[in-house]
């Protein structure tokens, strides 16, 4: 049998068309490769996270739409606009979630029922897990001011949403610890230092309207008012004027005691504890920051929204998560049988207004 001879030639050439084959069958499979699946979102401390999106919210820019923690799952969850930014996000450990309304759409939104909608008994504040400005109005808002309001926040479209709340929103002051001045009595937040001298802190409600402070009804007095902002903010600051015990701690009111080591700033989602003089301990969830209410006695911006409830007494009072000072009751509707909102100044505005200290 006679076998046919292949040339060189002809053995290289197909040689280099098999390596062409194999090459491109080895694109194909790679091309139709499914992609890597994306990084699952560390879990994290309140603390953590709300560092996190701190760094993330800087670093975004204008692609941030907000964050919230989920303490269930203990991971942070980022809105952004578009999925470069999701990206960014889940390559950080945090979840991404894409929505619609960038914060300037939803701060354009809050500028609005600033300017039309600043009606006593209102409230608002953006939700990031509904990408939304969550607009309350209480009991007393009804009739024509109800149909205005209702009006302003169907011009906003799905930016927006109104719901009710009942009761009435007000300052809690009747308001840790219960300090007493004339007939009213409110809640002590938190001991500081200015300049190295003692002090506290509580709701500038209270002390616009109370001057000197005991701690006891109708007892010596204990403190004297340094200085006040309300509304717009809501924190006031008192000098010891005796020689009173003030050790940075909060009374839970069983026997025992939570130290105080700093001050920090609240998370969306983040489990939080109110002590106050009325109602004791209370716990609940931030809901949202940068809140803006409406008082008839004027309106306080930059608040912390919760559920935890709170009564008249309150005010002033201690909001906290662990050692961190979170904020100062300021005031809600509703009450620890019904339930309610309750509203908080954020502790570190304060303490830089004041140049003070934890401690």
């Amino acid at each position: 049998m006679k076998h046919r001879r292949t040339s060189t030639t002809r053995r290289t050439a197909v040689a280099g068309a098999g390596a062409a084959a194999v090459a491109l069958t080895a694109f194909t499979l790679s091309a139709n490769a499914a992609p890597a699946p994306a990084p699952s979102p560390k879990a994290l401390s309140a603390t953590a996270a709300q560092q996190l999106a701190g760094a993330l919210a800087s670093g975004l820019g204008g692609d941030a739409a907000g964050s919230y923690y989920d303490a269930e799952a203990r991971k942070l969850v980022v809105n952004v606009v578009d999925e470069a930014a999701a990206k960014e996000v889940r390559a950080k450990g945090a979840e991404a979630k894409v929505v619609r309304h960038s914060l300037a759409e939803l701060d354009s939104a809050r500028e609005t029922l600033a300017d039309r909608a600043t009606i006593p008994g209102t409230s608002w504040s953006v939700d990031p897990r509904t990408n939304k400005v969550v607009v309350t109005a209480d009991s007393t808002v009804k009739g024509e001011r109800l149909a205005e309001l209702d009006k302003v926040v169907k011009s906003l479209g799905d930016r927006a949403a109104v719901k009710r709340t009942a009761g009435e929103f007000s300052p809690l002051i009747a308001g840790g610890d219960a300090i007493w001045g004339g007939s009213g009595r409110c809640s002590l937040g938190f001991n500081v230092t200015v300049g190295g001298q003692p002090h506290f802190i509580t709701a500038g409600h209270c002390t616009e309207a109370i001057s000197s402070w005991s701690d006891a009804q109708g007892g010596s007095e204990i403190g004297a008012n340094a200085d006040s902002s309300f509304p717009d903010n809501d924190y006031g600051l008192v000098k010891y004027t005796a020689d009173t015990a003030h050790p940075s701690e909060v009374n839970l009111y069983n026997g025992s005691t939570q130290a105080i080591a700093k001050a920090g700033d609240a998370t969306v989602g983040q489990q939080v504890q109110r002590s106050g003089s009325t109602t004791q301990v209370h716990d609940g969830e931030v809901t949202a920051l940068d809140a803006t209410v409406n008082y008839a006695e004027g309106t306080v911006n930059g608040l912390i929204q919760t559920t935890v409830c709170a009564e008249p007494g309150d005010s002033g009072g201690s909001l906290f998560a662990g050692d961190t000072a979170l904020g100062l009751t300021s005031g809600g509707s509703g009450d620890c049988s019904s339930g309610g909102e309750t509203f908080f100044q954020p502790v570190p505005e304060a303490l830089q207004a004041f140049g003070a200290e934890i401690g």
